[in-house]
């Protein structure tokens, strides 16, 4: 492994990279780059990952000795107080929290069955509020920061990734509602919200799309296959052409926990940039132009309402 960027370290307007910070969801793609990232910036990381030898293969990429995994499953509260025990016990604070553990099954949501939904938000949502109540002494403790990962599709949703849209606008919100809630106490509580970037996790999403089809009648999945395919398909060549990487991804997620004023929000990559400026600035009509043709042409006169 090549040395890594000495971003993130003490100067003006930055705070030390020093102390203990839970990366969750650390075994591979963005939580991986990010676990490894801050452990070189001299932060004490914390790796939450599903099972043991994910952390082993960790441990084999570390290039310092400021790493430790932690296996943690976000879904499962007993997992998550074991986890928030063990910082306690070692550590007896926390510097930082960053909400990365995530998953998206994509389709159209007539083909998503109730576990898939339900699954989506378990893990994006109620496990990132699950893992932030069961580390919050820990962080009030140290006056810590909480880094919660988001997409831009949390402010805008597009055709076949309706489930994965709802979680990052609930996760909005719960973030909203969390940087006000703390403020007083002294938790600064950020988003990092990165764009397309390719990782290993675009085959396990596509794949999980053609399950999600397949289950269902093909009466159901028929109208849909096409243009999600096509659409899939757009969407990894767009991550593979993106000049954004894991590492800039990264790179945020250090700035949102050094620097001494933290923003709200850090935009990482023009298209999540686009995405949420886009939402901010079309109405309604407009953005339903712009995305309902994924989803193939729309049927009969264009805006007609019906009488």
């Amino acid at each position: 492994m090549s040395e890594r960027t000495t971003y993130g370290r003490r100067g003006a307007g930055r705070l030390p990279a020093q102390g203990p910070v839970l990366v969750t969801g650390a075994s591979s793609g963005l939580g991986r780059e990010c676990a490894l990232e801050l452990e070189a910036l001299g932060f004490q990381v914390l790796a939450g990952v599903r099972r043991e030898e994910d952390g082993e293969k960790l441990l084999a990429e570390s290039l310092h000795d400021r790493l430790r995994p932690v296996v943690v499953d976000v879904t499962d509260e007993a997992s998550v107080r074991a986890c928030a025990e063990r910082v306690g016990r070692e550590h007896g604070g926390l510097r930082g929290l960053v909400n990365n553990a995530g998953i998206c099954v994509p389709g159209p949501l007539e083909c998503l069955d109730a576990d898939q939904f339900r699954r989506q938000l378990d893990v994006n949502v109620i496990g990132h509020l699950g893992v932030v109540r069961a580390h919050l002494p820990l962080l009030r403790r140290s006056q810590g920061r909480i880094v919660n990962v988001t997409s831009g599709l949390g402010k805008a949703a597009v055709p076949f990734l309706g489930a994965y849209s709802a979680a990052q606008f609930a996760k909005e919100a719960l973030n909203d509602a969390l940087r006000r809630e703390l403020a007083p106490q002294g938790v600064r509580v950020c988003v990092v919200a990165p764009g397309a970037i390719l990782t290993p996790i675009w085959g396990k999403v596509s794949e999980a799309g053609e399950r999600a089809l397949d289950g269902v009648p093909a009466a159901v999945a028929e109208p849909y296959r096409a243009a999600f395919r096509a659409f899939m398909a757009g969407n990894a060549q767009q991550a593979a052409a993106s000049r954004t990487t894991p590492e800039d991804f990264a790179r945020a997620v250090a700035r949102a926990l050094t620097d001494a004023r933290p923003r709200t929000r850090y935009w990482v990559g023009a298209d999540a940039r686009r995405m949420g400026r886009l939402a901010r600035l079309l109405p309604d009509p407009l953005l339903d132009r712009r995305f309902s043709g994924i989803a193939g042409p729309t049927a009969g006169p264009a805006g007609r309402r019906p009488r």
